[in-house]
C-alpha cells in the first residue's frame, strides 16, 4: 500500500463561498405558528454549521428580514443563501474561521427551478 501525504491544509480550513437553496418548508413542518420564523433561523444556522464545518455562524440582517417579511408564521418555503467561510480577525476568538450567511435575491420568474448548489470563485 502506498501512503499519500495529505495537503497542508484540511478541506475545512479553506476559504470558500457557496450558494445553496434551503427548503425551509420541510424544516419548520409541524412547528407551532408563533415559533416558525425563529425555528427557520435556527435551522438555517444548523444547516450552515453542518455544511461549512464551523461552529461560529453569523446571519446577515437582510436574511433575517427576508425570513420575517411575512410575519412569524408565514415563512418562505425556500430561500437561496450564500455561505462564506472567512477568517476570524478577533484574536480572542475560539474558532479560527466563521461562516457568514447572506440572502441571494431570485431574479428569474422560474423561481428556484434549475438552481443548483454552486461554488463561487473569489
Amino acid at each position: 500500500m502506498s501512503s499519500k501525504k495529505r495537503e497542508d491544509k484540511p478541506r475545512a480550513a479553506e476559504i470558500v463561498t457557496r450558494e445553496y437553496t434551503i427548503n425551509l418548508h420541510k424544516r419548520v413542518h409541524g412547528t407551532g405558528f408563533k415559533k416558525r420564523a425563529p425555528k427557520a433561523l435556527k435551522e438555517i444556522r444548523k444547516f450552515a454549521e453542518k455544511v461549512m464545518s464551523t461552529k461560529d455562524v453569523r446571519i446577515d440582517t437582510k436574511l433575517n428580514k427576508e425570513v420575517w417579511k411575512c410575519g412569524v408564521k408565514n415563512v418562505p418555503r425556500r430561500i437561496r443563501v450564500r455561505l462564506a467561510r472567512r477568517h476570524n480577525d478577533d484574536e480572542e476568538a475560539q474558532e479560527a474561521l466563521y461562516t457568514l450567511v447572506t440572502v441571494v435575491p431570485i431574479a428569474n420568474r422560474a423561481g428556484f427551478r434549475g438552481l443548483s448548489n454552486i461554488t463561487i470563485d473569489e
